[in-house]
């Protein structure tokens, strides 16, 4: 028996190998399913598709609609990777300085004179100091604004009904490739006045009162895999539930871990996007996983994990799974949470840990205030989420913080503690809730002290 299976076996690969060939011959390029003989045109040179990404009336479901634009945005470093250019200019600037006249000839190519290679140094570090840090925003000003239907969308009721899109953030589309583009956007009214779900248009305008302090934020989305048909976790039992025993975090093996494919599909294209993807791990039971992202600068925070979500739907609809952000979806089981890790200028300093205590201390004084935020209910899902007694999680009517402890409100990490500088960890926040809602709550309290 076991041997038939082996010749059965072989003939399968040969028979697959054969096809792929006769793929190759044909079109030049595998054909792996019927879309990728089509996926794999090439776009004009001079065009690119553009996918325009918003936030629906419910406040935590994507939309999106394509348009075909006559340009090639480009995509360029985000607010991270502008700051640390700065620190490694700085650096290398004051290296330099510190230097004597000796050391810096020492290290000189033959052909340059001390002198001439001072001086052209010096001038790339005045090119570089008043170089425009702001491109970001001169890429958006040739995006155009779509209309939408915001009816349709759940954003209004009224039968004249169109609203607008506008660009805030250019990422790769890891699926069409190419200069094709994915564009995350806010939402107006006809009046351009911002819908009651764009809660993008509040946290800009609070990162602006903060952006001296460089908040950083990381990210750490959950989720579950659903099947489509009986929206159960996908590789449960059809009939109870599968042992609880925590073996499928960070597990190996199919008896402890599913949708690990689509996991790591899901990795690589939102770093081909641009999304500043930190890593990912199964959770503690089959069909439940997490993916970090960050460190984002402010607002970039929020397009880039509403851009990770829109993502993973997508992924989802190809895999044949429902992505599921809803922070209890199977009744006295595990919850899904974004836990997120906030950062400032002053808690990352010398001594940090001080601002780090006094940022807790304005937080436990604004409990209830964060908890009617950190979901798109005002707090009815975490009080499912939040519980307390299941051993995972804090009390939802209770603010606590602790050292390297998971069952307190905001954490602050093991390492963190010992270097007495980093960051706190914010344990409250929904696994479908606004991260624009969440930064602008925590900017608020925590630098802004309102």
């Amino acid at each position: 028996m076991d041997n038939t299976i082996v010749v059965i076996d072989h003939r399968r690969k040969d028979l697959e190998k054969k096809v792929r060939i006769a793929n190759d011959n044909n079109d030049n390029n595998p054909v792996h399913s019927p879309m990728d003989k089509y996926l794999t045109l090439p776009t004009p040179k001079d065009k690119c598709v553009a996918t325009y990404v918003w936030i629906d009336g419910t406040g935590e479901y994507l939309r999106s609609k394509e348009t075909t634009l006559k340009l090639i945005p480009i995509k360029p470093k985000d607010k991270f990777e502008h700051i640390m250019d700065k620190i490694e200019e700085k650096i290398r600037q004051e290296t330099f300085e510190s230097m004597s006249y000796s050391q810096q000839n020492k290290y000189l190519p033959p052909y340059y004179c001390p002198r001439n290679l001072e001086n052209t140094y010096k001038i790339e570090c005045k090119l570089r100091k008043t170089r425009n840090r702001d491109s970001f925003d001169e890429n958006l000003k040739d995006l155009p604004i779509l209309s939408f239907d915001g009816k349709a969308s759940g954003l209004t009721k009224r039968n004249s009904s169109d609203m607008y899109l506008i660009p805030r953030a250019i990422y790769g589309d890891p699926f069409k490739r190419g200069n094709n583009i994915l564009v995350m956007c806010d939402t107006y009214t006809h009046r351009m006045e911002p819908t009651r779900t764009n809660h993008r248009y509040q946290c800009a305008a609070t990162y602006n009162k903060c952006r001296e302090h460089e908040p950083w934020f990381g990210v750490e989305q959950e989720f579950y895999l659903l099947n489509p048909t009986d929206s159960r976790p996908a590789g449960w039992p059809k009939c109870g539930f599968p042992r609880l025993s925590h073996q499928s975090y960070c597990g190996l093996g199919a008896n402890k871990v599913v949708g690990r494919e689509l996991v790591e599909a899901h990795y690589r294209c939102c770093l081909h996007a641009g999304i500043p993807m930190w890593g990912t791990n199964p959770e503690l039971v089959p069909s439940q996983w997490e993916y970090q992202v960050g460190p984002s600068v402010g607002i970039d925070a929020g397009d880039d994990v509403w851009m990770s979500r829109y993502i993973l739907n997508i992924l989802g609809e190809k895999f044949g799974v429902v992505i599921s952000f809803d922070p209890k979806p199977v009744a006295n089981w595990v919850s899904s949470g974004a836990h997120i890790n906030f950062s400032t200028l002053a808690t990352r300093g010398v001594n940090g840990i001080s601002a780090i205590q006094r940022g807790i201390k304005r937080l436990a004084a604004f409990h209830e205030r964060h908890i009617q935020v950190y979901d798109p209910r005002g707090g009815l899902d975490n009080k499912k989420r939040l519980t307390a007694d299941t051993g995972l999680t804090s009390a939802i009517d209770k603010f606590t913080a602790g050292i390297a402890d998971r069952l307190v409100s905001v954490r602050i990490p093991r390492m963190v503690a010992e270097d007495k500088c980093g960051f706190l960890e914010d344990r409250r926040p929904a696994s479908n809730s606004d991260p624009y809602r969440v930064i602008n709550a925590l900017m608020s309290t925590v630098i802004l002290n309102e």
